[in-house]
């Protein structure tokens, strides 16, 4: 089974050179994640009442074979892999106007509402038989080794206007944290993020300051965001590739 779904790009969602920020492109695949969810009889509120459960974003990778654009419709494919874990993968195909821009995977876990234990997948009714099938694909996601050098690059406050409907820093909001370390204010006139995975590793709440430290290996940006006792809350890898000026919207 798959969810098909258009998403447009609106001025909500891009920078100023026109192109859809990483934050905008994951907050549409969350929302086909949710719609998807949705059709499977497993959203939010279904979870919760059935088994007092509720979705966490484990990890995202995307990759993009060009920048998106203000205005273009991005339409969605997504299917689960299943899952007899304690995590579930979910992938995404990504297309505008028929022809093939990328594709996305991600890992979702259950929670339980009250103690925060992951549930294991196979107790969970709607997830069996419900999978992509062969259009299930091969790429797992784990977390990377940062570079041994990274530098403090901005200490950033997190507040209500972040947060979300579970009470914490929302998915999206750590793409726009990491692009904001790496300097994609001064680097967007001539890169975009082709790719980037964020691995969220534990809870951010209104109130706290996370420490952005940054650095690069074999060709990749880096970004960890660590609370005040340095502990890592969120990683980050980023695939800068330089844009094509002739194709950019002036």
């Amino acid at each position: 089974m798959y969810f098909e779904g258009g998403y447009p790009i609106d001025s909500r969602d891009v920078d100023p050179w026109n192109h859809c920020k990483p934050s905008g492109l994951m907050g549409i695949l969350q929302e086909a994640a949710v719609a998807a969810a949705c059709e499977l009889h497993a959203s939010r509120p279904e979870m919760m009442e059935k088994y007092n459960l509720f979705w966490m974003l484990a990890r995202m990778w995307y990759r993009l074979d060009r920048p998106l654009k203000w205005n273009e419709t991005l339409n969605i494919r997504t299917w689960h892999r299943g899952g007899s874990g304690a995590s579930s993968y979910r992938d995404f195909d990504l297309f505008v106007d028929g022809k093939t821009v990328g594709e996305a995977v991600s890992v979702w876990v259950l929670a339980d509402a009250d103690t925060h234990r992951l549930a294991r997948m196979s107790k969970i009714e709607e997830f069996q038989g419900t999978d992509g099938g062969v259009l299930c694909k091969d790429k797992t996601l784990s977390r990377f080794k940062l570079p041994q050098e990274m530098a403090a690059a901005d200490h950033r406050a997190m507040h209500y206007s972040d947060t979300d409907i579970n009470g914490h820093v929302n998915n999206v909001r750590y793409a726009d944290f990491i692009c904001d370390a790496i300097r994609m204010d001064q680097l967007g006139q001539d890169f975009y993020v082709s790719a980037l995975q964020v691995d969220y590793l534990a809870e951010c709440m209104a109130g706290e300051t996370i420490t952005l430290f940054t650095g690069e290996q074999d060709g990749l940006r880096y970004v960890r965001g660590a609370d005040t006792a340095g502990k890592s809350r969120f990683e980050g890898a980023v695939t800068l590739t330089p844009l094509d000026r002739a194709s950019a919207i002036k």
